[in-house]
């Protein structure tokens, strides 16, 4: 029986080569010179340092900008509370990877609601999707693809 995976992943090397760029065209703005402008990344999460709320908002769009040219959908993207201490501000911002329970089973109710003859099952992070027919198959991609799910999602694993 086709089957085939939806998951929620981004490639973590481009998400570092995104920041290496960022910290890079910080460093190089007119606007940012002599600031403690910057960016850390420790695996998913990345921390942005800077002396102002609006510098922090700019570093943001920079961010959102590498991210997106790196291919990487900035819907992973889940902005933390701004920090303040002194003249300093920061901000975390994590990278979600993997479909959580909750969204997945949404995921799940839109399928069956579709009436579309297929078995969507939640394996972990990621929701299997097996039919009698390939086309079947397509249809739940066009349907997943046409809803605003707020995480962005991939299909991968395709099998006959």
């Amino acid at each position: 029986m086709p089957s085939f995976d939806i998951v929620s992943e981004f490639d973590m090397h481009e998400a570092s080569n995104a920041v290496d760029q960022a910290n890079r065209e910080v460093g190089t703005r007119f606007d940012f010179k002599g600031s403690g402008a910057s960016f850390e990344q420790k695996e998913a999460l990345i921390t942005l340092f800077a002396d102002g709320d609006f510098q922090l908002t700019q570093m943001l769009d920079i961010l959102r900008n590498k991210l997106t040219k790196r291919g990487i959908d900035i819907s992973c993207m889940e902005s933390g509370k701004v920090q303040t201490n002194g003249t300093k501000v920061k901000q975390e911002v994590t990278l979600k990877q993997g479909i959580e329970t909750t969204e997945a089973k949404k995921v799940v109710k839109k399928i069956k609601d579709s009436k579309i003859k297929v078995q969507a099952a939640i394996q972990g992070e990621k929701v299997r999707i097996t039919g009698k027919k390939r086309d079947d198959l397509q249809q739940v991609i066009q349907l997943l693809r046409s809803e605003d799910l707020g995480i962005p999602l991939q299909f991968e694993n395709m099998r006959d």
